[in-house]
């Protein structure tokens, strides 16, 4: 059965969510303690993650609700983390080392998705602000399907769009539980994208131009 669509997910797989996660929100409270919080870094940094944790990570106000575990509610504070998150995330947007060159070889041969967890806004700003949305036919998120990955419901709903059969289709993550095996699980093939550590198996990848050896070296 010949390959025709390849399918992918977003956060540390096209670019580096956790550290654009982490500088973010560092300098968030570093902004915020400027602004006049009068909390130390570390706890700050502690108390957001307990905030985040609680309310999820696509809830609205966090930093609100970081104030009120201090008893307060000072816009200018709030305003001073909000907008410095902002700026960093636009710094550290930027896809990985061969993202772009392997999606204009992929997009040649194949038809090119996303299924992704979340927000359907949230994963859409993300392409967009990566520059690569108008790479892909299709973007299936949890929230349009009602469920997450690694249920089958999420990868069938992608295969369904792209109307092609999961033998047909191809998995890239970097999550081995949600993207690989349910991918495996919903008849797919699946490639771990497992920046750290040497591969130990035939569908680990480390760099992802790699995605484009994989598929010449497969039998389809």
């Amino acid at each position: 059965m010949a390959l025709k669509a390849v399918f992918f997910d977003i956060d540390n797989t096209l670019y580096d969510s956790a550290t654009l996660s982490a500088m973010a929100r560092r300098n968030s409270v570093l902004a915020m303690i400027d602004a006049g919080l009068q909390v130390p870094e570390e706890q700050a940094l502690r108390d957001l993650q307990e905030v985040i944790e609680a309310h999820g990570p696509n809830h609205p106000r966090h930093y609100d609700e970081l104030l009120k575990v201090y008893g307060m509610d000072e816009p200018r504070i709030i305003a001073a983390g909000v907008v410095a998150y902002e700026h960093t995330k636009i710094a550290y947007l930027k896809p990985f080392p061969g993202v772009v060159p392997t999606l204009m070889e992929l997009k040649r041969r194949y038809r090119l998705g996303v299924i992704s967890n979340g927000l359907r806004i949230k994963q859409w700003e993300k392409l967009v602000g990566l520059r690569l949305h108008h790479f892909f036919d299709v973007v299936v998120t949890s929230e349009e399907c009602g469920c997450e990955k690694p249920a089958p419901g999420i990868f069938e709903a992608a295969l369904r769009a792209l109307d092609v059969r999961p033998s047909e289709a191809l998995m890239v993550g970097d999550r081995y539980d949600s993207d690989v095996v349910g991918a495996r699980n919903a008849g797919m093939h699946a490639l771990w994208f497992k920046r750290e550590g040497e591969p130990k198996a035939s569908n680990e990848i480390k760099g992802f131009s790699e995605i484009l050896d994989w598929i010449k070296g497969s039998r389809w």
